[in-house]
């Protein structure tokens, strides 16, 4: 098991128990600016080479999760369309990136989650959210709409009804909203949300084998982006291949054995 930590542009790595904990750090509020958005990019890089890796948790430093973009650097640096769409097509690259992982991704949301922080977390595959946390798609404020996902993604999770109400109406929900309209899987006091994010995170990693999870990532992500009858083919193929793995022997044994399988990531 690993145990060490790696810094990166605006964000840092924790690995523990074969659990990768990804902390975005750009104080005070932990905003989205391009340098941020390269940390993270090499972060998830990093996360996805590393085989001692099985699961993944984001979250914040400090009281915020993600606050929103860098609006300074929007006003200094981002003054014409190409410039924009450059950023946006970036992040949304970035973000690609973490929804397509083969190994879950959990956003531990720890404070304010609001523009681009709400779009990071929306490309995770499992949200959990301190009742105390912030939550929404401010940017018609400005002037703007959300540029790195949050007008596709806020819909798939939830409904196109709501995702319009929230966008048009830069609507803040608390944690308990947000699981009441599917945007997160669960929210809990903050002082309990590193626990709660760890025993999911870990439950997964020491509990399940490696190629079990990467198959199932594979055949839920591919899977979406396609038909039924397609998605079926998908999932009936990995589920074939893991017929020759020690790992589904050894599971199967256990559970005749009636016992706690013992995953050689094999």
């Amino acid at each position: 098991m690993m145990n060490n930590e790696k810094e990166f542009s605006n964000c840092y790595v924790k690995v523990e128990n074969h659990v990768a904990y990804l902390f975005v750090n750009n104080p005070p509020a932990n905003v989205i600016s391009s340098e941020t958005v390269s940390g993270l990019s090499d972060c998830v890089d990093y996360v996805a080479e590393e085989p001692n890796i099985k699961a993944v948790v984001i979250t914040g430093e400090g009281k915020f999760f993600i606050a929103g973009a860098d609006i300074k650097e929007f006003v200094s640096a981002f003054d014409s369309e190409e410039k924009g769409k450059s950023l946006s097509v970036e992040a949304q690259s970035v973000l690609n990136k973490i929804e397509q992982l083969n190994k879950p991704v959990i956003a531990a949301i720890n404070g304010a989650c609001l523009g681009g922080g709400l779009e990071l977390a929306m490309s995770c595959h499992i949200r959990i959210a301190a009742d105390e946390a912030k939550l929404g798609q401010p940017e018609l404020n400005l002037g703007l709409i959300p540029g790195f996902g949050g007008t596709q993604r806020l819909a798939r999770l939830t409904n196109k009804s709501k995702a319009l109400e929230m966008i048009l109406t830069s609507k803040i929900i608390g944690g308990k909203e947000a699981e009441s309209i599917g945007l997160v899987n669960k929210s809990v006091p903050l002082a309990e949300l590193m626990d709660e994010a760890k025993q999911l995170a870990e439950t997964i990693a020491l509990k399940k084998s490696r190629s079990s999870i990467a198959a199932t990532m594979e055949a839920v992500n591919k899977g979406l982006e396609t038909t039924l009858e397609e998605g079926l083919a998908i999932e009936a193929n990995l589920w074939a291949g893991l017929f020759t793995t020690e790992d589904m022997k050894e599971g199967v044994n256990a559970f005749i054995e009636k016992r706690e399988a013992e995953f050689q990531d094999k």
